[in-house]
């Protein structure tokens, strides 16, 4: 029987710097660095590309200290980028910023990176939101990972916020997932019998030169290399606070559901990582306007009723245990009135240009932090 984990949260986000006059991506982050660390210490760091600036929370108990939390950095962000008559938005791509304009951040880490990938290095101009549960066992850890691969498509149709790519309407509404996509071991993680076994995996490729630790493997969820929490992945950058931490709520909900289970010697079952992928392809195109497959019944339905089954019946008996029943009912808004994606795409509709996509960007992601 695994011991109870810790369920803590940490939420790291990637921002586009934006210059508010040509609403082009800026390559700024060395000079908002220096000031943000001052600040900020170690929760601002750099990204692959000059223009994107991350941040990380510290670790939290709860949503609602995750969310102070993301407020306070997205405002001292903010504040920072404001300095130098920049703004910072929140969003999977940029709408219209070519990657073949943006410079590599000169650390020896990303020159590496650019080294090893090459031009899909380059292409990389991609925003993601990264949360990590505390899952202090390591067996249970793996179970987790194996299982909850299932509802990553739910999670994915829940943030989508990436339907641009160098100024097209792509016709997805996660295009980011497909640019990661072209980088080695992404996507849904394979089905690992016990940690022992992802742990051979690891060596193996540690030790045949493949990577140089597991910071390399960018699966959709995967076990972090450094901390015991198990790192979720799958997500767009949520343009909204309140978006990112609704996510944050159902991923934690969701471990603790399966711990019950656990406890109780039941468990969920687990399906091909085939089968999930397929799932995962139509949350990147169709986002919750599609169908997800309900893999048990063998049926495919529409993708806002299995995500209210996912809240409603599958986390009934956990989210008021958690007490982050408002977090999570925060779905119920975005079911209601989609992603940023889709704001994103009724915005272009009615104005035809891409300029006010990123203007509406830049107000959403201040939205909850500037009153």
């Amino acid at each position: 029987m695994p011991m109870q984990p810790s369920l803590t949260i940490g939420i790291e986000e990637e921002y586009q710097i934006i210059d508010p006059q040509t609403r082009e991506l800026r390559s700024y982050i060395t000079e908002l660095l220096e000031a943000g660390r001052l600040i900020l210490k170690e929760q601002v760091k750099p990204e692959l590309h000059q223009s994107i600036v991350e941040v990380g929370t510290q670790v939290c108990r709860t949503p609602a200290e995750a969310r102070a939390e993301l407020v306070r950095l997205r405002g001292a962000i903010m504040d920072l980028a404001a300095r130098s008559g920049l703004k910072i938005a929140a969003a999977g791509t940029h709408p219209f910023s070519s990657w073949l304009t943006q410079e590599i951040t000169p650390l020896e880490r990303y020159v590496g990176v650019q080294k090893d990938m090459q031009q899909l290095a380059n292409q990389l101009l991609i925003f993601g939101m990264h949360v990590h549960i505390g899952i202090e066992d390591p067996e249970f850890r793996i179970d987790v990972m194996n299982v909850v691969r299932y509802l990553l498509p739910h999670i994915l149709c829940l943030s989508t916020s990436s339907p641009f790519w160098m100024g097209r309407e792509t016709g997805l509404k996660s295009y980011r997932s497909i640019v990661f996509r072209n980088f080695p071991r992404t996507g849904i993680p394979p089905e690992f019998r016990s940690n022992a076994e992802y742990e051979q995996m690891l060596r193996t490729l540690v030790e045949t030169n493949s990577i140089p630790d597991g910071s390399k493997i960018w699966w959709d969820v995967r076990p972090h290399f450094k901390y015991p929490t198990l790192e979720f992945r799958v997500a767009d950058i949520c343009t909204r606070v309140d978006e990112a931490i609704c996510v944050a709520a159902i991923i934690q909900a969701i471990v603790l559901k399966l711990w019950k289970l656990r406890r109780d010697n039941l468990t969920f079952r687990v399906y091909p990582t085939l089968l999930i992928e397929e799932n995962k392809w139509r949350a990147v195109r169709y986002g919750l306007d599609g169908k997800l497959i309900d893999f048990g019944k063998v049926v495919e339905l529409p993708a806002r009723e299995l995500i209210r089954e996912l809240i409603e019946w599958f986390l009934a008996d956990v989210i008021d245990e958690l007490g982050s029943r408002a977090e999570i009912e925060y779905a119920y808004r975005i079911l209601a009135e989609g992603t940023s994606a889709d704001r994103q795409l009724a915005t272009y509709h009615r104005t035809g240009d891409l300029k006010a996509v990123v203007d509406q960007l830049i107000v959403e992601t201040a939205e909850g932090v500037r009153s």
